[in-house]
């Protein structure tokens, strides 16, 4: 190998935050330098409103849908909890530069993708992780089922507050063990914790709970004092708190995202794992590139040794992560902006012309959870699923609103106890669509 090629592979790998192991056989052809994207100047406007075409992509929210239904039937796929947009211009330059590299060889783990998630913790939340702590999966998923693995016996109890994101029951499922469904209270289209009943569900079959904070699919947004009134109950009731802050980036204006490990009680940390990942709030859930962590070095090696924890991790993934955390702050927040308009738009439609739906805009997420109680009543929903053994209500009025609506959502009795009379409808999609959404469902139900 010439000077110049070996430099040249060392500058690659030093720019990529890759390790070159002793004794490596390098090529002879001198490798492109991965960037991480270019920065664009901070305030930049990005297109968010054009309608970005997804169909034909293997979509789940749309081509699967399509599959299922007739392409004559979905205008809009409101399912699938992820974007409609395009990502990041930054991360499409930098997954161009590693891919001109041409060799997707073991990786080992960049100290900067690990400085990336630190600082971006730290800068937005002031949330201090320490690089030590962090473990990390394809997925939220595969963390949260090694986590149940180390610390619920098989058989044993999972609490969940309720109505609650439908994945974790799958996760519960696999497994092995078995959900206790907590309701939350809900007073005036508003969720709040029933702390009494959380408390009186926990007994000595009792392991962890699931947090979602933001919650999915409510949209809430847990207080300090929530969180803190949580911990102290799952602390000295010793349930471990596995919380899932993967929406932790989409927070509606005028409320505030509290991280679980920023609690004021140490003791209430320690009792506790994150999990985090850019996948929601940078589109990138096709990376498979999600992190956990914990203060508690004791939980850390249950996870990695009972647990059978895997730390799989993708390339394009770990360099997409980094690039977010690095440079698409500002395409983030315009983002969210865009999506806190979106809200205030189905707030307006709905109270406006769309009938039998009721509406509270939620504090974060990008879903909107809808009350069809009415909507129920109106097309027969009770009578049609009663006849049949293996439907709800609100699968009746998820079916009717593709066939008459072209539109497709989820219906809320998936996420369990409490989800009943309500749909989710992912809002994060251009705004012409969601008006399309509502104002097709409006006719579709005025036709009733």
């Amino acid at each position: 190998m010439s000077q110049q090629s070996r430099l040249d592979r060392r500058t690659f790998l030093r720019r990529a935050g890759l390790t070159a192991l002793a004794g490596t056989v390098g090529t002879t052809t001198p490798l492109p330098a991965l960037t991480t994207g270019g920065a664009q100047p901070r305030g930049t406007p990005y297109d968010f409103d054009t309608i970005y075409d997804r169909v034909g992509t293997h979509s789940s929210k749309w081509d699967a849908q399509i599959a299922r239904y007739g392409r004559e039937h979905i205008d809009v796929g409101m399912g699938t909890a992820d974007q409609d947009f395009p990502i990041a211009p930054q991360i499409t330059r930098a997954l161009r530069d590693r891919i001109a590299h041409e060799n997707y060889g073991y990786m080992t783990l960049p100290e900067s993708y690990l400085e990336s998630i630190v600082e971006w913790n730290r800068r937005r939340y002031r949330l201090e992780i320490d690089p030590e702590t962090i473990l990390h999966a394809s997925g939220v998923h595969p963390g949260i089922i090694s986590t149940l693995r180390a610390f619920c016996p098989p058989g044993s109890k999972v609490l969940l507050q309720t109505p609650s994101y439908n994945g974790f029951y799958t996760d519960i499922r696999i497994v092995g063990v078995v959900a206790e469904e907590s309701p939350l209270k809900l007073v005036n289209g508003r969720y709040g914790m029933d702390f009494e009943d959380l408390e009186r569900r926990i007994d000595h079959d009792t392991h962890a709970l699931i947090l979602c904070n933001p919650q999915n699919p409510t949209g809430n947004v847990w207080s300090r004092s929530d969180l803190t009134t949580l911990g102290e109950i799952c602390t000295r009731r010793r349930v471990v708190v596995l919380a899932d802050e993967i929406h932790c980036d989409f927070v509606t204006r005028g409320h505030t995202y509290t991280p679980y490990a920023t609690l004021d009680d140490e003791a209430i940390v320690r009792n506790s794992i994150t999990y985090k990942s850019v996948s929601k709030s940078f589109n990138l859930s096709a990376m498979k590139c999600a992190y956990l962590f914990s203060t508690n070095p004791d939980y850390l090696a249950r996870i990695r040794g009972a647990g059978q924890h895997q730390q799989s991790m993708n390339t394009l993934g770990v360099i997409a992560a980094q690039t977010a955390y690095n440079e698409c702050e500002d395409w983030l927040d315009q983002l969210i902006a865009y999506i806190d308009g979106t809200h205030q738009l189905v707030e307006s439609m709905v109270r406006s012309t769309v009938r039998n739906v009721g509406f509270v805009k939620p504090e974060g997420t990008y879903l909107a959870w809808l009350d069809v109680s009415d909507a129920l009543d109106r097309i027969g929903a009770e009578d049609t699923a009663a006849a049949s053994e293996q439907t709800t209500p609100e699968t009746v009025l998820q079916r009717y609103l593709v066939e008459h609506a072209n539109i497709h959502i989820n219906p809320g009795s998936s996420y369990g106890l409490g989800g009943s009379g309500h749909m989710r409808m992912n809002i994060a999609t251009s705004r012409q669509l969601v008006e399309l959404a509502l104002g097709n469902m409006a006719a579709a139900l005025a036709r009733a």
